[in-house]
């Protein structure tokens, strides 16, 4: 949302018709293109709680500085899908042995650090503060870690398949071997940007969300129809649907041992209203008693006709929610 009637529509029908609760988000630059910046502090009346250009990266290194410069003022995150479009431009799929393996262009890690590298910079120059969306690589959290240690204004999230999903569904199998490819091989549905790393990189994001380094988990939810992902892999869309199959996937974590059950429900809500500035997500008397209540012994398979949103599936090789 880029100017100021789109954000009292979004509001006004969210007012009249949502029953949840509905938090704007500020276009960093006009229409998303990276050229302009959006008329920010009249934004920041209105009352979004960030600026993002969602899945576009501000490309321009000054276009993001000015940005940035805003959010000192503003006292509001400037969110940022980081990414060097020339560094993943035509990759489907992580760069790696798997990628080798497939015949599929992959995306090297470094399209993502060089420019999360560049907003720490820039974070740290202007004051302001920059939230990386959906880290994904080991290199990402490293730079993150040491940013904060260095008193930087910057925060991370990441999403629920970058925790319990790698590279490996790609191939329909989890050996890191080159045994045949397993029935599942190529499932669009595994097709997302970021894409699933490597076994370490995952690794290193539950680490790091458990220590602290990774601020709270986004599901980053990008829903297509069956449709949608019914080509090839390199053809398909990036997005896979995450909204209703979050909290059960992440439990499988909780059942290994990998995360105490308290760590991932604060990520889940607390962590997220913290960052936002909001007093919710939390039991706390006189706050909001936004519930949800789950049964953590119940499982169910992540099936398109269990699904609401666009019934897409979960990927194949993907845990039972």
């Amino acid at each position: 949302m880029d100017n100021q009637s789109v954000v009292e529509y979004v509001l006004k029908k969210a007012k009249e018709t949502a029953s949840i609760r509905v938090l704007p988000i500020g276009a960093v630059t006009i229409g998303r293109k990276g050229k302009q910046l959006s008329e920010m502090s009249e934004l920041a009346e209105l009352g979004v709680v960030g600026f993002s250009d969602d899945g576009d990266p501000v490309e321009d290194p000054n276009i993001m500085r000015q940005a940035l410069s805003y959010s000192a003022g503003l006292k509001l995150p400037i969110i940022n899908h980081c990414e060097v479009p020339s560094l993943a431009d035509g990759a489907s799929m992580n760069e790696g042995w798997v990628s080798n393996r497939l015949g599929l262009k992959g995306m090297p890690t470094s399209a993502e650090e060089v420019m999360v590298a560049r907003d720490i910079s820039l974070a740290e120059l202007t004051g302001g503060h920059v939230h990386i969306a959906h880290a994904s690589t080991k290199g990402t959290i490293d730079l993150i870690r040491s940013a904060k240690a260095n008193g930087i204004k910057v925060t991370c999230e990441v999403t629920p398949h970058h925790l319990t999903l790698t590279e490996n569904t790609v191939m329909g199998h989890d050996k890191d071997d080159f045994q045949p490819l397993g029935t599942d091989a190529y499932d669009t549905n595994a097709k997302v940007n970021p894409p699933l790393r490597s076994k370490s990189d995952v690794a290193a994001m539950i680490e790091s969300l458990n220590k602290g380094t990774i601020d709270f988990i986004a599901t980053d939810h990008a829903p297509h129809s069956e449709v949608d992902k019914m080509t090839t892999f390199q053809d398909s869309s990036f997005g896979i649907s995450v909204l209703e199959t979050a909290l059960g996937s992440l439990m499988t974590l909780v059942d290994q041992g990998q995360m105490e059950v308290n760590t991932l429900i604060k990520k889940l809500t607390n962590d997220p209203a913290t960052f936002l500035g909001m007093d919710i997500g939390n039991l706390k008397t006189g706050t909001s008693g936004d519930i949800t209540i789950i049964d953590p012994n119940e499982t169910w398979p992540g099936r398109p006709r269990r699904l609401h949103i666009k019934r897409q599936k979960y990927p194949s090789r993907g845990l039972a929610a």
